[in-house]
């Protein structure tokens, strides 16, 4: 039996995560479910919720959830990219141009 390639050329959903208590945004990027854009997302924003509630992640989206709650955030879709590559670099270059301070790991304290 031979080994299957994984798909490069897959569509990648990026992402918006605003507080609105506070406006900061987190931009992030997923390989899209087929075509179900809203249904890829949810599934990624419980992923979030679980690194804020469950495994206690210490960088500034699971710590941000934990202090304002998951009601306090809104979800966007920012848009949808083929291709692995080309959807990396298509965050990369909206986090540089954006509020971003969600996308940072927190700094521990010592």
């Amino acid at each position: 039996m031979t080994k299957r390639k994984k798909r490069s050329d897959r569509n990648h959903l990026i992402y918006g995560i605003t507080c609105e208590t506070t406006g900061e945004q987190y931009i992030g990027v997923t390989v899209m479910k087929k075509s179900a854009q809203w249904k890829t997302l949810y599934e990624r924003w419980q992923g979030h919720l679980y690194k804020a509630y469950v495994t206690q992640e210490q960088w500034e989206l699971p710590a941000t959830i934990r202090k304002y709650g998951y009601e306090a955030f809104s979800l966007s879709i920012l848009d949808v990219v083929r291709g692995k590559k080309a959807a990396f670099a298509a965050e990369a270059a909206l986090i540089n141009s954006s509020n971003t301070k969600l996308n940072t790991r927190k700094k521990q304290s010592a």
